[in-house]
């Protein structure tokens, strides 16, 4: 009997296939050693082989998710002002540190005491900030991470505990509070005349030392339209997002607004499953493009270069003038039971000048590619240094076609 067998639309590793009509239909093979039945095998499996050769990813694909920002999924920054108490001696000098003396004041009267000014003399205490990061969707009564770094002149915050710390957002609301017993990755020693530091002990964070008191009210469900933002901002990777999604949704439900933006508009099926939406978009896989161009840090002598980097015909040579003068110099004495002359010493200077001249012209062809491109200037012997100026003056000479961007 005859089967057919028609593509599937969606495979498990979420790369999208479109629909075919076409269908394989499976004959019979014919058994025995002859030529028939080869080709009956054949037959079958050359459409089966085609299709998973189609099938396969693109090497240089990537997955949306990883190269854009989904609108309203991001993390929003805390910051808060507290005392950490505890510590052994290394706090805050009271009397050069207004502040964490008037905090400590003003602590210890909401607590019922009042203190003289002459009393608050402590070096256990200190004044520090506290930061946080919020996290899309966090719901109240969640925890997270907060990082305490001092203020003053604390010398170390180890062995400290923070009190409670509102931490508020940019628009001044208080969205978590923090206190605990602080982790310091780093110490402080020191001595009559040595003193030993390792790591930042000015520095500690402390493990869900933050709960949740103020949710965000953001409801991704509810929105009509999604904003996808290009973390390298390019017209051609944006128009291709668009095509992949248009594609696997069937329906022209994205457009690339700008070469950072691509807006979605929710269809009908996923009214009030956004979050299913972008769980199927963010699976799908596209090949970003790129400039040509090359990043240059001048500090250190990294060069990085784009795969588009082209080179016009253009000759290079690359020569160095180099001056060398070795000091040797010799003792020169009378000869043995001699009644007349000194010994002294005499100068010798030894100067070799290098002007280059085994450094020969190089010609690279129109269109080298960006390995043809780095093997002919290796050929030259040329460093990571002068290869930063040979690189700008071939770009002054109008021969090379990229961008030269310098950090």
């Amino acid at each position: 009997m005859n089967s057919a067998t028609a593509l599937p639309e969606t495979s498990a590793k979420g790369i999208s296939y479109s629909p075919c009509e076409e269908r394989i239909v499976a004959q019979p093979a014919i058994m025995g050693n002859g030529a028939a039945g080869g080709w009956a095998a054949l037959t079958i499996l050359l459409p089966l082989l085609v299709v998973l050769i189609w099938a396969l990813p693109a090497s240089a694909s990537s997955r949306i998710k990883d190269i854009v920002d989904f609108e309203g999924v991001r993390d929003n920054m805390l910051v808060g002002y507290g005392l950490v108490v505890g510590l052994d001696g290394t706090g805050d000098t009271l009397k050069n540190g207004q502040f964490t003396k008037q905090s400590l004041q003003a602590m210890l009267n909401r607590l019922g005491v009042k203190p003289t000014q002459a009393g608050l003399d402590s070096k256990n205490v200190a004044a520090v900030m506290v930061t946080a990061s919020l996290p899309a969707f966090a719901d109240r009564g969640g925890r997270v991470d907060v990082t305490v770094s001092a203020l003053g002149d604390s010398k170390s915050l180890l062995g400290g505990t923070l009190l409670v710390t509102p931490l508020m957002g940019a628009d001044g609301h208080v969205y978590a509070v923090a206190q605990g017993q602080v982790a310091v990755g780093g110490f402080k020693a020191s001595g009559a005349s040595q003193t030993v530091t390792k790591g930042v002990p000015t520095s500690a964070r402390i493990a869900n030392g933050g709960i949740v008191e103020r949710e965000i009210g953001f409801k991704l469900n509810a929105m009509k339209s999604v904003k996808l933002s290009l973390r390298n901002p390019d017209f051609t990777t944006a128009r291709r997002i668009s095509q992949a999604i248009n594609a696997f949704m069937g329906t022209p439900a994205a457009a690339a607004t700008d070469p950072n933006t691509v807006k979605v508009t929710v269809p009908a099926a996923y009214r009030g499953q956004v979050v299913n939406m972008l769980t199927d978009i963010e699976q799908l896989r596209i090949e970003p493009d790129q400039l040509a161009r090359i990043v240059i840090d001048e500090q250190s002598g990294v060069i990085v270069m784009g795969q588009n980097v082209r080179i016009s015909t253009v000759a290079i040579a690359q020569g160095s003038l180099t001056i060398r003068i070795t000091e040797t110099p010799q003792v020169s004495q009378p000869g043995p039971f001699s009644q007349t002359g000194t010994t002294t010493t005499v100068p010798r200077t030894n100067i070799q000048v290098n002007q280059g001249e085994d450094k020969k012209l190089a010609v690279l062809q129109d269109g080298v590619t960006l390995q043809q491109f780095v093997n002919g200037l290796n050929a030259l012997g040329i460093g990571p240094r002068d290869m930063i100026t040979i690189l700008q003056a071939v770009k002054a000479a109008g021969a090379l076609q990229a961008e030269i961007k310098v950090m």
